[in-house]
């Protein structure tokens, strides 16, 4: 399988995530974070909430259950999770996106110090 971001983006610090499988480099502001990931092998992601994420899918697809509304996405879909809207997915199996979270601080890069 060919790299599905370039190398530059390759560069960013990589995402320091629980899910294992997840693969991913984040670009950082005072406002935002923006995660570009692969999920190659799939996964299940626990009903969970935090501040306002908007995602695009570049690659495969995804199941939101987004504040009890059930909906599949497929590469060239776009998605948005309100703020504090309690949420789960079902990401299968050669999933690549780009998300941007309202939480600036959602995830850490990989070896930082926290």
């Amino acid at each position: 399988m060919s790299e599905p971001f370039a190398e530059f983006i390759r560069r960013l610090p990589e995402v320091d995530s629980p899910l294992t499988s997840l693969r991913g480099w984040m670009l950082k502001t005072d406002d935002a974070l923006a995660m570009f990931y692969e999920i190659p092998d799939g996964v299940e992601v626990p009903e969970h909430a935090h501040g306002a994420q908007w995602g695009v899918v570049l690659e495969g697809s995804v199941e939101f259950t987004i504040a009890g509304e059930t909906k599949t996405y497929r590469r060239g879909d776009t998605y948005s999770v309100p703020d504090s809207a309690p949420h789960s997915a079902v990401i299968h199996p050669g999933f690549v996106g780009i998300d941007v979270f309202a939480d600036a601080d959602r995830y850490a890069a990989r070896g930082a110090d926290g």
